[in-house]
């Protein structure tokens, strides 16, 4: 029996328990998100709340805080440890100085692209990988609940192209590029969200990298920054995952539990079709009303960041055994796709 007609039947098992149980109390959980507002929180955590009480046909309610309501917002997963969230709307990116291995789910420079994530997710290992790693690094429940965008490369007071070009280049940006930039003669700085954009501003960096065309459209910094270089080789994508306390998990019905899952895999599409759609309407606007110059930056360049990366990726499989075994499979799993170049157009190729 193949992975589709597997999963297929799962969910109609699913359905089908859940159809005939008995009526109990609604559950309701609190999410922490990392999230102020934007894109991440609308099309992200608040859809994943929504799919699942309609599932779950209310059965199971979230309550979606927005960044700081119940915790730091970048410490989602440890306010989901201690019980003080629920559950979470979290980015590995943000648990970086836990473990490195969050590089390769939270999105890194030889990392997928979003159609990419969403194969090793659920035509490969992926999956698998990303609980068993979730439960014992960080003991929670994990369901994958959102592929994002690739990003804009950065907006920048200076033009960037080639390799040349990084040297000496100040640079806000996070998790695994602040650690590969510095290859490429990149200076790095990690600064919190909310200081992004006047550091840009006031030029206290030359350039940051965000998000894609949307996201930063919203921020505004293509009207403080005169370039603006694509596409982001620093990040293809990511996935966002919904975590959960195990005390909170526990106290759903194993038949909801099942539902949750496959509100996961929902909003995965939704997320990919929703970030695409702003992306798009973003960009237009971008092009036709902003002052800023869009730069494509050169083959040279996106090869030199992908050696780099790898050249990491090496590095931290020498002393972590769960990056090790994750950039193996991904890295594997990712060399088994190239076939499709050959006989199918990549998004968007005209």
């Amino acid at each position: 029996m193949n992975k589709l007609v597997q999963t297929t039947a799962a969910t109609a098992l699913a359905v089908c328990v859940a159809g005939t149980a008995s009526a109990q109390d609604t559950v309701e959980l609190s999410m922490a998100t990392p999230w102020a507002g934007g894109h991440w929180l609308e099309i992200g955590a608040k859809s994943y709340a929504r799919n699942v009480e309609d599932l779950t046909e209310g059965r199971v309610k979230i309550n979606v805080f927005p960044a700081g309501a119940l915790g730091p917002a970048l410490d989602v997963t440890e306010t989901v440890q201690m019980g003080i969230a629920d559950m979470g709307h979290a980015w590995g990116g943000y648990d970086w100085s836990v473990d490195r291995t969050s590089a390769l789910f939270g999105g890194w420079p030889g990392g997928p692209t979003p159609e990419e994530y969403m194969m090793w997710m659920y035509n490969g290992n992926g999956l698998e990988l990303w609980k068993e790693w979730r439960a014992d690094v960080f003991d929670v429940v994990a369901i994958p609940c959102g592929v994002t965008e690739t990003e804009v490369f950065m907006h920048s007071h200076k033009k960037v192209q080639t390799p040349e070009d990084l040297q000496g280049l100040k640079l806000r940006t996070s998790s695994a590029w602040a650690e590969i930039a510095p290859k490429l003669g990149v200076s790095t700085v990690t600064l919190p969200g909310s200081e992004v954009f006047s550091a840009l501003e006031r030029q206290v960096v030359d350039a940051i990298e965000w998000g894609g065309p949307g996201g930063n459209l919203q921020e505004g910094f293509d009207k403080i920054a005169p370039y603006m270089m694509m596409p982001g080789v620093h990040s293809r994508a990511a996935v966002h995952d919904c975590i959960f306390n195990e005390t909170a998990w526990n106290k759903i019905p194993e038949s909801d539990q099942k539902l949750m899952e496959i509100a996961g895999r929902l909003t995965m599409l939704d997320t990919y079709l929703g970030y695409a759609e702003m992306d798009l309407a973003a960009f237009e606007t971008l092009k036709t009303e902003s002052p800023v110059e869009m730069v494509k930056i050169d083959e040279s360049l996106v090869e030199a960041a992908t050696a780099a990366s790898n050249e990491w990726a090496v590095e931290q499989s020498a002393s972590n055994e769960w990056f090790k075994k994750v950039y193996e499979d991904q890295s594997a799993f990712l060399e088994g796709l190239s076939g499709l170049s050959e006989f199918r157009f990549a998004p968007g190729s005209r």
